[in-house]
């Protein structure tokens, strides 16, 4: 009897932990291209549109479960460099000394635009000026400038003020003349409450679609820009509406990439290729931005002949 009883136990558990596998097995999602869990880092200033594109993703792809990590390239980039993170939503492409770490692992690094984006420059709505110009924005950032305009950026170690820093050719901010603070907000709020400051954001807010809007919006106005001679848009000032960066007349544009090193053929690469897709760039049409590649329209045109 003790026997039997043993026995009966033993069949009892055996059955209890293939039941407990199963169920195991059920909540695990295995990773594809369209399902399992993987993350990203962003540079905070898109954190708002890949917001965007990972709820839709999410509806096509329930399974899959897409965490971003955002902030500003020096809190981000380290992360990646040393290959905690793998992916990385960035507005310029990596220097080598960035993948000095994929390349010894062996790993293939894919980069692929999906948005262009612009550099908004705004003052308070009060002021006299409504233009500038490409070289007249450098000069303040030379420190030669002589028009007292002073320039205002989001963070010291932000992607703005980055891009202004290469494209003025610069190796050090002047010691006049260029202010940081600490996020987009504060510079909408500051030069909506002084004159003489002209603020640099990303375009993508002053769209009226963002969460969370600046209240400060309609304190501010945006400069119409001209692009330096022999360059596209030095025909006229440009503002930085969608238009204008698709067709590159706006000055300040820079391209929004995808960086995949994870180096498998899994969610990460789903995501990045659905960003490409059709679907995902109608998303960046809807945001404001450039998409990467603007959908053709096909008409079906039909002739009625009856009489």
């Amino acid at each position: 009897m003790r026997k039997a009883s043993v026995l009966a136990l033993a069949v009892l558990l055996t059955f209890a932990c293939i039941s407990c596998r199963r169920k195991a097995n059920k909540e695990t999602v295995s990773e594809t291209r369209t399902s399992g869990r993987t993350t990203i880092l962003v540079d905070e200033t898109y954190a708002r549109i890949l917001d965007d594109q990972i709820e839709v993703f999410k509806s096509d792809y329930p399974s899959a479960t897409v965490t971003t990590i955002a902030g500003n390239e020096n809190e981000i980039m380290p992360r990646f460099k040393k290959g905690e993170v793998k992916m990385l939503i960035l507005s310029r492409m990596l220097k080598p000394a960035e993948q000095a770490f994929y390349k010894q692992k062996q790993i293939v690094i894919h980069t692929d635009r999906f948005a262009i984006d612009g550099l908004a420059l705004i003052v308070n709505s009060t002021d006299s000026d409504s233009t500038i110009t490409v070289k007249d924005a450098y000069d303040i950032m030379k420190g030669i400038s002589t028009s007292n305009k002073k320039l205002v950026f989001d963070n010291a170690y932000s992607s703005t003020i980055r891009y202004f820093i290469d494209s003025a050719e610069i190796k050090e901010l002047p010691k006049n003349g260029v202010y940081t603070l600490k996020n987009s907000d504060d510079v909408i709020k500051y030069v909506a409450d002084n004159k003489g400051y002209i603020g640099v954001i990303g375009v993508n807010w002053l769209l009226k679609n963002v969460k969370q809007s600046s209240p400060y919006l309609s304190q501010v106005k945006t400069l119409a820009v001209k692009n330096e001679v022999g360059k596209n848009g030095s025909d006229s000032y440009y503002k930085p509406i969608q238009d204008n960066l698709i067709n590159g007349k706006y000055p300040f544009l820079r391209n929004v990439y995808v960086i995949n090193a994870e180096g498998t053929n899994g969610l990460g690469t789903g995501f990045a290729t659905w960003l490409s897709s059709p679907r995902g760039q109608l998303i960046v049409l809807k945001s404001g931005l450039g998409p990467h590649k603007v959908a053709e329209r096909e008409f079906n045109l039909k002739t009625n002949n009856k009489k």
